[in-house]
């Protein structure tokens, strides 16, 4: 039960928490951005206003306001709101939330709601522990990951749960909410100004985090106050005005310095690790050199695994230039090796120059399309036998297979022979590009056929002792 003592207690702690936590919203019409998920009329924002919610399963970037969201949930509804650390919390700690929130819906009919921020971080045994609770509806299950929940979570949590994915705030809800910071009485209230050129800097430096934009505003506050002894303006104008009726301004060289380093999210296994990858590759498949380079950054920036990025390059080699440039392959190799032998931060250069090498590269998938296609056959296709004349002549009764031609007894080394078993034509698998080496080694071959046709199709008279 609250007490004057406690409502003074929160007061004074919150007057002392860092500025994300004192300006954290309260309702849903202070909640910024999210309008997908909880604007007017989406399923969330009617079922937190009738207080009708459904176990659900908030899913986002750090800073995009699950938490703050689950707390909107604690102030808008009737229920009983309980919170669980993922981090510390045991199966013995959910049981006893569970049982505690039976015996109170049988006692008082009042539900309750609880919140696991960080869910995923729950192993296998303590997400089972919540299965029946959920299912039954003891409780209504309020989790937050930063991870995917179909990889982390159990999917038999998940089939009881609603998944609601939050995405990073657009920059004009972090402008809006470093603006209310500024003169919000649990804020900055009212002591600084910001410049325009230092608001932009925070909604860059942010990259779609509240949380960390509002840091970022917080330290750029702290730097931007005067040195202690100093008897200049505190609006940097030297008029030397009173400290109380100036409000001291923020520049983007003070948010600059309380930000030395601009950090951009990315995880080592999650989808951000699988979004950027993606976008890489595609990057170079799609020839763009400069994109190429930015996806390339990020992960090294991130302090990504060199011999993974190395590997990719190296696959892509292959399954997108393909013969159309078979020196990308062995660029990708000496990357590769580079990778392993060199490290950061010089390997990066190394790096850059096969990327480069493979988007300015020109392209083909006839490598991958042709030996998918193959597969296929093989899989699903009838067993087809080798042809006699290409059979392994060292068995007994070889003597009465087929003659086999041997390509080096004729003037172009090749000669017109079927390697391809019955049932199957030349041209059924590869399907050259025509594009590079590929395009000009194909033409190069039908030049040869039509050559050895024009010369009445034996160039050379016997084939010779090898066949």
């Amino acid at each position: 039960m609250d007490t004057l003592f406690s409502e003074v207690e929160r007061y004074k702690r919150k007057l002392n928490a860092p500025l994300a936590v004192r300006m954290r919203p309260r309702t849903l019409e202070e909640y910024v951005g999210q309008e997908k998920a909880v604007g007017p009329g989406s399923w969330l924002r009617r079922a937190i206003e009738h207080d009708t919610l459904s176990s659900v399963l908030l899913y986002g970037p750090a800073g995009t306001g699950k938490t703050t969201l689950a707390r909107i949930i604690a102030n808008t509804t009737h229920a009983e709101f309980v919170e669980v650390s993922a981090v510390t919390g045991t199966v013995k700690d959910l049981r006893q939330a569970t049982e505690a929130a039976e015996s109170r819906l049988l006692t008082t009919g009042r539900r309750t709601i609880l919140f696991v921020d960080e869910i995923h971080r729950f192993n296998r045994s303590q997400q089972d522990a919540l299965l029946h609770a959920v299912e039954d509806r003891v409780v209504i299950l309020v989790g937050a990951t930063t991870e995917n929940p179909y990889f982390e979570v159990n999917q038999a949590l998940i089939s009881r749960s609603r998944v609601v994915e939050l995405g990073p705030l657009d920059d004009e809800s972090i402008r809006t909410l470093v603006r209310r910071a500024l003169g919000d009485e649990f804020g900055l209230a009212g002591r600084f100004v910001l410049e325009d050129d230092a608001l932009e800097a925070i909604v860059t430096l942010s990259g779609g985090d509240g949380r960390a934009a509002l840091t970022s505003l917080e330290l750029a506050s702290q730097m931007a106050l005067p040195v202690e002894g100093d008897s200049d303006a505190t609006d940097g104008s030297g008029e030397g005005e009173d400290e109380a009726s100036a409000p001291l301004t923020i520049t983007a060289e003070h948010v600059l310095e309380a930000n030395p380093r601009h950090g951009l999210a990315y995880d080592k296994s999650g989808d951000m690790h699988y979004d950027i990858i993606s976008a890489f590759i595609k990057s170079m498949r799609g020839s763009d050199p400069d994109a190429t380079l930015y996806w390339l950054a990020r992960m090294i920036d991130a302090g990504e695994d060199p011999k993974y990025i190395a590997r990719r390059i190296m696959i892509h080699a292959s399954e997108d230039v393909g013969n159309a440039d078979p020196q990308a392959l062995l660029v990708a190799e000496a990357a590769f090796k580079s990778a392993e032998v060199i490290g950061y931060p010089e390997c990066r250069i190394n790096l850059a120059q096969a990327a480069l090498y493979i988007a300015l590269a020109p392209k083909s998938h006839a490598a991958e399309a042709g030996i998918d296609s193959a597969l296929a056959e093989v899989r699903k296709g009838p067993r087809r036998e080798v042809p006699s004349y290409l059979r392994d002549r060292t068995r007994p009764g070889s003597e009465d297979y087929g003659e086999y031609l041997y390509p080096h007894d004729y003037p172009l080394g090749w000669v017109e022979q079927r390697y391809l078993p019955e049932g199957l034509e030349r041209g059924a698998f590869y399907k050259p590009s025509p594009r590079g080496w590929e395009s000009w080694r194909v033409e190069s071959t039908a030049r040869d056929r039509a050559e050895f046709a024009d010369a009445g199709g034996d160039a050379s008279g016997k084939p010779g002792a090898n066949g």
